[in-house]
């Protein structure tokens, strides 16, 4: 039950953002002058419509539906998988006034990035309330202002101390708190063994909590290469870290910062699925094992809808409200990063495709444009498929 509920939750906050993003475009194409026929919430068969006529909304009747209209049509329709903003000659090549393909090229530019200035904007305003009412640490050093921070959440405990490691010659102890190095606040233990790697063989000042007193500890980490740098093993609660004047700094830096991850994540699955199929090819089987490795990385790395909504979203809703509100924030920031990429069938491949048909000053045809966006859709369609295959086997 508690899964068919995750799957509920997802579908409903996936909606949103899609039409979020759909009302971005919408925007920012009215504000241009160009027309919008239609913006559907969900996608057809449609299920109810209404239109503006002198100011005011009336009831679509069905009998209407397949005839052109002169006014916005708004329409709920039974698939509940996103929804749409259909302006009036999406073509480059269309000259009409008051299409798209009529907007100058600067309007096109805000037109087509106005569903992911919108993605962005809305991760922001939920990290906004987040960092009020307390932002969970997902990510190392995940941003925030330390002069206006304050941390609560189980932290870092001390679980093991390793005899004659370096943790125990300076009297760290099995139940101590871990707290800050070289004075910066941690609250994530791959912060402290990420420490420990980039100051390998050098001294560092380790502020614990044992029982209400604050301690200073420094002790001198092994050299690279060691079995371990500081010897001990640990354990961690979940951290909130909670802003007041800050909280709109905190909600755009940490956008900011998902979208950098985002970004680097994409880079490296990009290489390990392109580093892994050339291994493939080499004579050398320890280079092969390498290259599978790759791909196996490449694969984990990546879900789509079904690991999205079936997995990831059951998880958060169980883990609370607070989780949930932050996994839409960053679902809201990959739609726009992933709406940013060059490739046809999304915004930024539409617009650089507008772009380069600009540069070569030649004319964009509607065939010419539907014949490429066509096959970069099928290419993406088929990608997904096969990220949610591995997704149901990764279920099962």
């Amino acid at each position: 039950m508690k899964i068919v509920f995750g799957v509920i939750i997802g579908i409903i906050i996936l909606m949103l953002l899609v039409i979020a993003h759909e009302l971005g475009h919408f925007i920012m194409a009215r504000k241009n002058g160009v027309k919008v026929n239609e913006f559907g919430i969900g996608f057809p068969p449609r299920a109810i419509a209404w239109i503006k006529k002198n100011g005011k909304w009336t009831r679509l009747p069905k009998s209407e539906w397949q005839k052109p209209q002169d006014s916005l049509i708004l329409s709920l329709n039974y698939l509940p998988i996103g929804g749409f903003c259909a302006m009036d000659g999406e073509s480059d090549s269309d000259r009409r006034k008051g299409t798209f393909g009529a907007a100058t090229f600067w309007s096109k530019t805000k037109i087509l990035f106005g569903g992911v200035l919108m993605n962005w904007l809305v991760a922001a305003i939920i990290l906004t309330i987040l960092a009020f009412t307390g932002m969970p640490q997902f990510i190392n050093n995940q941003f925030y202002l330390e002069n206006d921070a304050q941390i609560t959440g189980e932290g870092i405990t001390i679980a093991e101390v390793l005899p004659d490691s370096p943790a125990a010659k300076v009297g760290m102890q099995s139940g101590d708190k871990l707290i800050a190095i070289d004075n910066k606040l941690i609250t994530l233990p791959t912060e402290v063994t990420d420490y420990g790697t980039s100051h390998a063989g050098n001294t560092g000042k380790y502020t614990i909590l044992r029982g209400e007193e604050e301690i200073v500890l420094e002790p001198k980490l092994n050299p690279a290469g060691s079995e371990y740098a500081l010897g001990i093993s640990m354990t961690s609660g979940q951290t909130f870290i909670r802003s007041t004047w800050s909280a709109p700094i905190v909600g755009v830096g940490t956008t900011l910062q998902l979208t950098g991850e985002t970004f680097r994540s994409l880079g490296e699955l990009v290489w390990n699925l392109v580093s892994g199929v050339v291994q493939q090819f080499s004579f050398n089987s320890e280079v092969r094992e390498a290259g599978q490795s790759a791909l196996q990385s490449a694969g984990d790395s990546v879900s789509g809808p079904v690991g999205i909504i079936g997995v990831i979203f059951p998880a958060f809703a169980e883990s609370g409200l607070t989780n949930l509100a932050f996994l839409a924030a960053l679902v809201s920031v990959s739609l726009a990063c992933m709406n940013i990429l060059p490739i046809p069938a999304l915004d930024g491949g539409r617009w650089l495709l507008i772009a380069i048909y600009r540069l070569r000053r030649k004319t964009l045809t509607k065939e010419t444009e539907e014949r490429i966006v066509s096959r970069a859709m099928m290419v993406l369609l088929m990608l997904i498929a096969i990220i949610s295959i591995l997704d149901i086997t990764r279920f099962f």
